[in-house]
């Protein structure tokens, strides 16, 4: 090993040779940024400083506002002036930034990086053998002690080799540490390296990066912060399912003479995908709070069931506990309020139940919402006889989710949807809070959160839009409401929040991955009932899909312990 580390290696720069071959480039680019701030002192450096000059005097309450009032005038009437002389400047600037980045762009690379990066390969090489050196060394070692143990007959050797074999463990990982910080300096070295004409642009440019310069900068960061491990783990899920979406588009036309990837296709897609987002943003936040809901799809049935009473014309061709309702002495826009109404309302108190349960006796959210799932599909099945009540006034959807130009306007409920529990997650203190009792409810509560009101706060906040959904998937299938209706639903809300990132570890989410996770699950209904694929298989897959998708954020989440 100590040969390899003396072994004369001419691709290998020295710091002080790496600062040799920088030097020229660094002078000659000092001397501009010397001209540069020269013309800068009485021009936009003395602008910017007025500038705070007048904001620090605005904040100084040690003066009245008339005495500030004249000195500010002041500031400002200079600050005209030093504007003045900066635009005055400012052709000649930017003449010598362009011949500093020209300079740049010829002699960095040449002269000084591509040396770096040869440095670079050569360190990571010289890393690699003094590795595999180290290990050999090592496991010679280790054969030798085994062999000594194996030859004294004077010791308990079954617990000696035991011993051996985990200091030799200890030993191998000790030494891929080292490796690791070998390879993590040498990656260092390289970056420094390459910002180095970044240093340089951000004085010439007053930190006003052209496009293409801070694209190359954010390129470079990601390239040096990435992770192949932690992208899989990820992003390894999507990128399985954008391979089966592949694999099915190339599928379609030769099974089924049909293309998958049509704008009506996609439309379709997120017309279907609209109220299901509605219950996935719903579940989300229960999620975040390491909860869930079973009683998601039972309680879609409800609002079908109950609204489709309400927009339906004439008498209802089943009855609740043996009553026929007729709404038809409303108006047609009344009976839509009402509708909604009634299924926001009946999906707050079933859910608010089970939240209550929930927050009050920390009773586990798949219990009391599994208990919620059964006494809502007992009683509506119970009340119903299990009968559909047909479809709704036919001119409701037109009202409330016209096609326009083919485009279907449901798709706009959801992206209000979306825009509005961004809001509420993000922007308030409930959404904040939200987060700190899904990731800590001990030390939320010791902070002064009240547990129990955000917990009640998530299972409303779940009810208004799990309501919303089923009066929207109502106007969208144009009635159809029965007790059954919805069974599964909560299934492909839970895992489409799964998929989308939203951890049942607690307080890690984002509205996007929800969006996500209901557009993949929505289109994989559909392309593969395009294919013809039997329901039951489909089943299987999105199950696949669920067990992948946990077994990843585990993953996640035993490397963050």
């Amino acid at each position: 090993m100590n040969d390899l580390n003396t072994k004369a290696n001419s691709d290998i720069l020295s710091p002080e040779r790496e600062a040799e071959l920088l030097k020229p480039i660094q002078d000659h680019l000092a001397e501009i940024q010397h001209q540069i701030d020269v013309l800068r002192l009485d021009g936009s450096a003395k602008a910017e400083e007025l500038q705070d000059s007048i904001q620090l005097l605005k904040e100084d309450r040690n003066y009245t506002d008339a005495e500030k009032a004249p000195k500010i005038e002041e500031y400002k009437r200079e600050r005209e002036a030093a504007l003045k002389v900066a635009q005055q400047r400012k052709p000649q600037i930017d003449k010598l930034i362009k011949e500093g980045e020209d300079y740049l762009n010829a002699h960095f690379d040449k002269d000084y990086f591509q040396h770096v990066e040869k440095s670079v390969a050569a360190q990571y090489k010289l890393a690699e053998e003094e590795h595999q050196q180290a290990l050999k060394e090592l496991e010679e070692t280790h054969q030798a002690r085994i062999n000594e143990i194996k030859a004294d007959s004077t010791v308990d050797q079954a617990q000696e080799l035991k011993d051996e074999d985990y200091v030799h463990k200890n030993r191998i990982f000790d030494a891929k540490v080292n490796y690791d910080i070998q390879r993590q300096l040498i990656k260092d070295r390289r970056h420094e390296a390459f910002m180095e004409k970044y240093h340089m642009i951000d004085q010439l440019r007053a930190s006003r990066f052209t496009f293409g310069q801070s694209l190359q900068q954010r390129l470079e960061n990601y390239r040096y912060q990435f992770n192949l491990k932690q992208f899989l783990l990820k992003n390894g899920l999507f990128i399985a399912i954008i391979l089966v979406f592949i694999l099915l588009g190339i599928l379609a036309p030769r099974l089924k003479g049909t293309q998958l990837f049509t704008v009506n296709n996609f439309l379709t897609i997120l017309q279907q995908a609209s109220p299901r987002m509605f219950l996935a943003l719903g579940v989300a936040g229960l999620i975040l709070l390491t909860g869930t809901d079973l009683s998601i799809g039972r309680i879609v049935g409800l609002g079908m069931v109950a609204s489709t009473i309400i927009m339906h014309n004439g008498p209802n061709t089943g009855s609740v506990f043996g009553v026929v309702f007729n709404f038809d002495t409303m108006p047609v826009l009344a009976r839509i309020f009402l509708a909604l109404v009634a299924c926001v309302l009946l999906s707050v108190l079933f859910s608010a139940l089970a939240g209550f349960f929930t927050a009050r006796f920390k009773i586990h959210p798949f219990i009391s919402t599994m208990s919620n799932m059964l006494i809502i599909f007992g009683l509506l099945t119970y009340a119903t006889k299990g009968v559909s009540f047909g479809s709704i006034a036919p001119e409701i959807p037109g009202m409330i989710i016209p096609k326009i130009n083919g485009f279907p306007t449901i798709i706009l409920w959801a992206v209000a949807a979306v825009i509005v529990v961004w809001f509420i997650w993000n922007k308030t203190t409930f959404g904040k809070n939200l987060y700190a009792v899904g990731g800590n409810p001990e030390a939320a509560s010791v902070s002064g959160i009240s547990v129990f009101k955000i917990t009640m706060g998530a299972f409303i906040l779940a009810g208004v839009l799990y309501g919303f959904g089923s009066w929207l998937e109502n106007i969208r299938m144009v009635g159809s409401g029965s007790a059954a209706y919805g069974q599964g639903w909560e299934m492909e809300a839970i895992a489409a929040c799964v998929v989308g990132g939203v951890s049942f570890t607690g307080g890690i989410g984002k509205i996007s991955g929800v969006v996500v996770g209901v557009l993949i699950f929505t289109a994989l209904t559909y392309s593969l009932t395009i294919l013809g694929i039997d329901t039951n298989l489909q089943f299987v897959l999105q199950g696949v899909i669920i067990m992948i998708a946990v077994t990843l954020d585990s993953l996640k989440y035993v490397q963050k312990k």
